[in-house]
């Protein structure tokens, strides 16, 4: 195919599994709604919500700065910057960088069904914090690598456990919050990750048009992300889920 006939398959596939993916979300019934009338009575103060969001705003904010944060950072080297970066620094072809790029989402895959077993044991905060802080480490070295394979070995290794905080994150934060505010909370932390990841790439477009500059969104994005892990284990390693609370306290 032509590089434009290519480029629209794709566009067109993206497009048609979003509108299969809303098709689906329409066949959700009400069941998948937390029913209010189970849990206890909200008392008139929590009544005042802000966005959804009433007892849980403090943390939910809190949060969503951090989130916002971790975001930013990623719209440094989101998929595409790395793939061009690839081509720019070694000279990689298309058909190499698929299979590059392919490798690396199937470890991130991979990584996100680790991950529940490893937050059993550590704990939600800790094992985003221990498997983020390593990968970013990683994201940092890349551009230093002097050739293609040493480059994609640590690419490879760092998808291997940089989605291992994905689906701990999401689990953490359903959990501390109160049950109805869960769908709020999940809509506002959702936003200001896309916020953060939308400014981002006006700064890592302009570094990329000058080749000086190239490797700098690596070095950008890893620092902010290791920020980013510092910040949230300091502001929430002591806030424990009910759930932690309860496996801890049953395992002593």
């Amino acid at each position: 195919m032509t590089p434009v006939g290519s480029y629209r398959v794709v566009v067109l596939l993206y497009a048609a599994l979003g509108i299969l993916l809303a098709f689906f979300f329409t066949r959700l019934s009400s069941a998948a709604e937390v029913s209010l009338s189970e849990e206890k009575p909200t008392s008139p103060a929590a009544m005042k919500t802000f966005l959804g969001i009433a007892e849980s705003r403090k943390v939910v904010l809190k949060l969503s700065g951090l989130f916002a944060l971790d975001s930013f950072s990623g719209g440094f080297v989101v998929q595409s910057f790395a793939v061009y970066w690839f081509y720019l620094r070694f000279g990689a072809d298309p058909g190499t960088l698929g299979v590059i790029f392919f490798c690396a989402n199937v470890f991130a895959g991979l990584s996100v069904l680790l991950a529940p077993r490893l937050a059993s044991y550590f704990g939600l905060i800790k094992n985003m914090v221990f498997t983020h802080l390593p990968s970013n480490i990683l994201l940092i070295l890349v551009p230093l690598m002097p050739n293609l394979r040493l480059a994609v070995a640590l690419l490879l290794l760092r998808f291997s456990i940089s989605q291992m905080d994905v689906p701990t994150r999401q689990s953490y934060t359903m959990a501390v919050v109160r049950p109805e505010e869960r769908s709020a909370a999940a809509g506002i932390t959702g936003v200001a990750r896309t916020i953060g990841a939308a400014i981002a790439p006006l700064f890592a477009g302009f570094m990329f048009a000058r080749p000086s500059l190239i490797n700098v969104p690596f070095f950008l994005a890893g620092t902010l992300k290791i920020i980013y892990d510092l910040l949230l284990y300091k502001g929430f390693v002591a806030v424990q889920p009910p759930e932690e609370i309860k496996y801890s306290a049953s395992r002593r």
